[in-house]
């Protein structure tokens, strides 16, 4: 009995780590070359960004949304970025060049 609580116990554990970083929701910041006109919401990756002025913000983005094709899809509506990241990690110089390819004309 007690090696199969201890089974079901481990079982829990590692699905438990398995889960997390799928679960895990954290902040996102994007730094535009030129303001937005006006306030606005954009959803890319699965993620709402407000925009206001040259930055963008989403609260609780998904860590799929870290990626090149989110910041594509945000760059088409607010134009150009000069940084896309989290807390922990950041899209890298060649990563931009990527994503400002598909940038909303100026």
């Amino acid at each position: 009995m007690k090696l199969r609580a201890l089974a079901a116990v481990a079982a829990l554990s590692v699905s438990a780590l398995v889960a997390a970083p799928a679960l895990a929701d954290g902040r996102l910041a994007v730094t535009l070359e030129k303001p937005v006109s006006a306030k606005t919401k954009i959803v890319a990756g699965g993620a709402v960004f407000v925009c206001e002025d040259a930055s963008c913000v989403a609260t609780s983005a998904p860590s799929r949304a870290l990626s090149v094709a989110s910041c594509k899809a945000l760059a088409k509506e607010a134009g150009r970025v000069s940084a896309f990241g989290g807390d922990a990690k950041a899209l890298a110089a060649e990563e931009l060049e990527r994503c400002n390819a598909s940038a909303k004309a100026a």
